[in-house]
């Protein structure tokens, strides 16, 4: 019987293990909805946000969900490099 790929280790993937409601509120807690809006322009960050809807949205919208990911990591870059 072979493991799928959700129970192999993923030691390259800086996400592996963070769940998307986190990223998020890590986003909002160092942006703020307003440059979150800004810097992804998306309605669910722009018009009457909230972690829930955001978290709606990225769940069945992939592109969103990479550029939201994406955003992190940079976040996380900037966040090691200050």
């Amino acid at each position: 019987m072979t493991e799928s790929s959700e129970d192999q280790p993923q030691p390259n993937n800086p996400l592996h293990g963070i769940k998307l409601a986190d990223i998020v509120a890590e986003l909002v807690a160092n942006y703020g909805w307003e440059e979150l809006g800004q810097r992804i322009t998306i309605r669910c960050f722009t018009h009457d946000p909230s972690i829930n809807s955001s978290l709606k949205f990225l769940r069945k919208t992939p592109w969103a969900r990479e550029r939201v990911e994406g955003l992190y990591l940079k976040m996380l870059r900037d966040t090691r490099k200050g």
